[in-house]
């Protein structure tokens, strides 16, 4: 590693400005949480934040110095706690209305507006019907993140400065580029998707008919995070779950067309402007709504952060600058 202890005479170099690019990924989102505990407590703090949907959330939390309660609370998601959060409902633009996440979102960070944040921090979302790339910078932290992670066919999209803005996965999966543009000189990426090239979705179809070669074979499916839904939910439950004879159902088919639009988008990207570092967990058996699966999946995050450790010191040094007069 280079040394860099000042020459007598000279002014000391000063760490260049660390830039984090969180990606998009739904419940593996929640390895950007161990990445993140290892980058701080090796010093690596970033300086500046830019987020896409999941990402987006972590990295505002971490933001507004709630990364310690965003945590705790992942860590305490099982399967009957995702579906309470799920406001189903039928007739709007997603199946999700999304108010009681919103509300659990402002009882730690409302009234905390991005402008104030202590880092610099961005979230990137997309302005339905015109496809165009936002970037949140200022602001109610809160609107900005829902607006980040509005999931299209999931979630509504919300409406923020006369816009209507949805996931901004769909543009920008892992925002580099606007790292760079609020300030960054040395940027680390957390790529949620860069194990999963060639897999399919890992969310099952327990309803699908057994192997046909096995015909006298019958097992009860086992219960999913849907069931036991009243209502509206219920409706939904019986449209998301049970396809038609030797067909994918309509999740599957919507977590896959995702996970493909958004791997393409990454990689024409980050080829465009690649990160100087780019964190990869593995995280080919973590499914998009496999929320109650954080610990495993923080573990993952910080498994691969640790990896990058000797990379991004190396960087960091060889970038040190000379402080501004």
């Amino acid at each position: 590693m280079n040394d860099m202890r000042p020459v007598e005479g000279q002014p000391a170099l000063v760490r260049p400005k660390i830039g984090l690019a969180l990606g998009g990924g739904a419940a593996r989102g929640w390895a950007h949480i161990g990445a993140l505990e290892v980058l701080i407590e090796a010093g690596f703090g970033p300086d500046v934040i830019a987020g896409t949907s999941i990402g987006a959330v972590v990295g505002g939390c971490l933001a507004a110095g709630k990364l310690p309660e965003l945590s705790e609370f992942a860590t305490s998601m099982t399967k009957r706690r995702i579906v309470g959060l799920m406001d189903f409902h039928i007739g709007g633009a997603g199946l999700i209305a999304g108010g009681r996440l919103k509300r659990l979102l402002e009882q730690h960070l409302d009234g905390i507006r991005i402008e104030e944040l202590d880092r610099r921090f961005v979230a990137v979302a997309t302005e339905l019907g015109f496809g165009h790339e936002i970037w949140l910078t200022h602001g109610p932290l809160v609107e900005a993140l829902t607006a980040s992670y509005a999931l299209p066919g999931i979630f509504d999209p919300v409406k923020l400065g006369g816009r209507w803005l949805m996931d901004g996965a769909l543009v920008n999966p892992v925002p580099v580029t606007a790292a760079r543009a609020l300030g960054a000189d040395v940027v680390i990426c957390v790529n949620l998707n860069s194990d999963l090239a060639g897999r399919g979705t890992t969310i099952q179809d327990q309803s699908s008919d057994p192997d046909p070669l096995v015909p006298e074979l019958r097992v009860e499916p086992e219960p999913r995070w849907y069931d036991g839904i009243s209502g509206a939910a219920k409706r939904v439950r019986n449209i998301v779950g049970r396809p038609a004879e030797n067909r994918p159902g309509l999740a599957g088919v919507m977590i896959d067309a995702f996970n493909i639009t958004q791997d393409r988008i990454s990689r024409s990207r980050l080829a465009g402007d690649p990160p100087d570092v780019m964190i990869g967990p593995k995280l080919g058996r973590i499914g998009l709504f496999d929320f109650h699966r954080a610990g495993e999946t923080i573990e993952l995050g910080r498994q691969a952060a640790r990896r990058a450790l000797d990379d991004i010191a190396t960087l960091v040094a060889a970038n040190h600058i000379a402080p501004e007069s």
